[in-house]
């Protein structure tokens, strides 16, 4: 359809109509530009002549316009934010994107356009969404939307709405929780409908004495996988038959199509079943992470991959320009770091998280959760040295994070053998470094990382076997330069830290291993303050936060997805109360020296400070494109609302080559702000806490906290590349 008959048909709804005419009476200016002008184009025209005039009087804001430069960036005001948000929209008018969350329809960003017509004509396709969005813009801009910072007191009022699964009272309820869950399994093993060879009963025994050796079997955690729930009705005796109807109806059609389900009975223990008015809201971040929702069933079996550098072509290069073993193993983002993902049960996961960005491998069947089948094949052990081979080879890599699925899901052995496989490959690259001349040696093995979400969904993974083969890489990897090791987890809400969790962060912290936290930033996990309560509990067992990221994926995701411009308000409005000063940065740096009392060493530092938690973390996008990113601005808007994003690369980390090559990433976002906050109003959020969320439309990414810094080499780095080659260009 041509440009040129885009919204000028269609009748406004009178809801629409109702904002237009606020925009109008609020900007007697913009009515008068509008009304004497005989086309959009010459509006527009008119406007850009008021913008330059404001430009000319506010030179950092026309410098940033020019230039794009961090420092004039962090000097822009309020209103400077809101008046560059209006030059993208003027200068990117008449674009048009193929939209993911709309099957790669064809949209076209017309803003001023549709602004206009409604003005002028009363017509256009647009929705109130987008007359909200710009009616909050333009109040930015003649100043009546501040830019108002909440008090500390504030802040603190916000964190203390949640609990934490450490509190008394919830730490009660899940006991109760547990009892009924546990009396379910007891009678479906009594009643034959559940046969193990591991979990049964002699006959014979009392109630009594099964339900004294179930609650053994509770610390077992492949008692916790054997008896998941795998089907909404398992799901829901487990809760007690509390889940609604409407939810029901969801989680029946997502068993219908395919979805897999794998809620273990540990995790389900964390989900209260009263569903009271003011109850369900303390767990909902839990629920909203583990429960699917409508638009992920209706998306499902047309997901497609987020990341581009996932798609990997045997011989030929990735989206960042890396050639990978012909096998889909390891994935690469960056010179220095690749994931490792081992032939055995740690591709599987200790359940289902439907935000997952493997998401789309599922709905293949590439992944599952039908463990047994997960065991490593014969050929595995000389397949780890051929994967392990291209670390030891590459000049670049010194950082192995070895993940899945869940890399705790392997078994002892698995994990045995992976870490002396580590390890002699580490040793061999450093005892080849010996013979190279200084400025063509090899970047050695410097950190190792486990990704896991089972500290949080299933603790009793981490028993004191486990831990000791964790203990013995960590001691002997020292002494040949490994100097940091790191378990990954994924904690979304304090609800998640249970005394259970806690005793096995102890247990991974006494090993020597420096435990971060990478939350989703979902939409249940973005309410006011329960981010900050989360860092601060985290930092209470020991464990610091390393990324805040926001949701993946497009519509599959929509339920779970909350804005970027959110994610921005959250870092500058609410971090803020934990900001590190320079002596503290110093101080925990030395983090990795000390981490089996690394749970005194933060609790000292919050008190020297006088900080309730210690924001070592970055709000992050994982773009499609290569890398992580907060580094956008807003260039435009669709006819719903929904904002368009243009990100650029973190010029803070060493990146591809083929960065330099790469347009920049075009986002389009899955919902508009105010569908947002509409459902922040459902969860019981007051809005009036959320207001200045209209007007963040531009960031830059955070500086890396220097606690997550690789280690200096004493000596120099070739700058060779290899297993790259540049992209064919699409």
């Amino acid at each position: 359809m041509p440009i040129a008959n885009i919204s000028e048909k269609q009748v406004l709804t009178l809801r629409s109509l109702k904002i237009v005419k606020q925009i109008l009476e609020e900007n007697p200016e913009i009515k008068s530009v509008i009304d004497s002008s005989n086309s959009y184009e010459e509006a527009t025209t008119t406007l850009r002549n008021k913008i330059n005039i404001y430009l000319d009087k506010n030179p950092g804001a026309k410098s940033y316009h020019h230039n794009n430069t961090a420092i004039s960036f962090d000097k822009l005001s309020w209103v400077d934010l809101g008046v560059l948000r209006l030059i993208n929209y003027m200068e990117n008018e008449g674009t048009s994107y193929n939209d993911p969350n709309r099957n790669n329809e064809l949209i076209y960003n017309t803003p001023i356009r549709n602004l206009y017509n409604a003005a002028k004509h009363g017509k256009g396709d647009s929705n109130k969404d987008f007359f909200l969005d710009m009616l909050y813009l333009l109040r930015q801009i003649s100043g009546r939307l501040k830019q108002k910072l909440p008090s500390e007191g504030k802040i603190k009022s916000w964190m203390a709405n949640y609990s934490s699964g450490l509190s008394d009272s919830i730490v009660h309820s899940r006991k109760v929780n547990k009892e009924r869950i546990i009396r379910v399994i007891i009678e479906e093993i009594s009643s034959g409908e559940e046969k193990s060879n591991r979990f049964f009963f002699e006959d014979g025994m009392t109630d009594d004495d099964k339900y004294e050796l179930a609650l053994k079997w509770w610390n077992d955690y492949y008692f916790h996988l054997r008896f998941a729930a795998r089907s909404p009705e398992k799901l829901n005796k487990m809760l007690d038959y509390s889940l609604r109807p409407t939810k029901l109806d969801v989680l029946n059609n997502a068993y219908k199509a395919g979805i897999p389900f794998f809620i273990n009975p540990y995790y389900l223990s964390l989900i209260d079943v009263d569903i009271k008015p003011g109850k369900s809201g303390s767990d909902r971040t839990l629920r909203d992470y583990v429960f699917h929702s409508r638009e992920l069933v209706e998306e499902f079996g047309n997901i497609v991959a987020w990341e581009k550098e996932d798609i990997i072509e045997p011989g030929k290069p990735n989206a960042a320009g890396w050639i990978l073993p012909e096998f889909h193993n390891i994935h690469r983002r960056y010179p220095e770091v690749a994931i490792f993902i081992p032939d055995t049960r740690g591709r599987a996961c200790g359940g289902l998280c439907v935000s997952c960005q493997r998401m789309y491998d599922f709905q293949s069947g590439h992944l599952n959760f039908n463990l047994d089948k997960l065991s490593p094949k014969l050929s595995w052990k000389k397949k780890i040295n051929i994967l392990l081979n291209y670390f030891e080879e590459d000049p670049q890599l010194r950082d192995i994070l070895i993940t899945g699925g869940d890399s705790f899901m392997n078994t002892e052995e698995s994990l045995q053998q992976i870490l002396d496989g580590v390890y002699e490959m580490a040793l061999r690259k450093k005892n080849a470094n010996i013979e190279r001349k200084n400025g063509e040696k090899y970047a050695e093995i410097t950190r190792v990382r486990l990704g896991t979400r089972l500290p949080a969904f299933l603790p009793q993974r981490i028993t004191k076997k486990f831990v000791q083969i964790l203990a013995d890489f960590k001691e002997k990897a020292s002494e040949i330069g490994i100097e940091q090791t790191i378990i990954q987890i994924h904690v979304q809400s304090a609800m998640e830290i249970t005394p259970e969790m806690k005793k096995a962060i102890t247990r991974l912290t006494s090993a020597g291993w420096l435990v971060a936290n990478q939350l989703v930033f979902t939409a249940a996990a973005s309410r006011r303050g329960h981010t900050n309560k989360l860092r601060k509990v985290l930092n209470d067992i020991g464990v610091i936060s390393y990324y805040t990221f926001s949701v993946k994926g497009f519509r599959e995701n929509y339920h779970n997805f909350a804005t970027n411009e959110r994610s921005v308000q959250e870092m500058i409005e609410e971090k803020t109360i934990g900001s590190i000063h320079p002596n503290l940065v110093k101080e925990m740096e030395n983090l990795h020296g000390d981490v089996k009392n690394i749970q005194a060493k933060i609790a000292q530092l919050r008190k020297d400070y006088n900080l309730p938690f210690i924001p070592t973390d970055r709000n992050i996008l994982n773009l499609p494109g290569v890398g992580k990113s907060m580094t956008y601005n807003t260039i435009g808007i669709t006819n719903d609302g929904r904002r368009i994003l243009e990100f650029e690369h973190d010029h803070s980390r060493f990146h591809s080559p083929a960065v330099n090559e790469l347009e920049r990433v075009v986002i389009i976002e899955s919902k508009s702000i105010a569908q947002y906050l509409k459902q922040m109003e459902i969860l019981g959020e007051n809005l009036n806490d959320y207001q200045t969320i209209w007007g963040y439309s531009m960031s830059k990414t955070e500086i890396s906290t220097p606690v997550f810094n690789y280690p200096e080499f004493d000596y120099e780095t070739t700058k060779e590349l290899k297993h790259f080659q540049y992209p064919e260009k699409s």
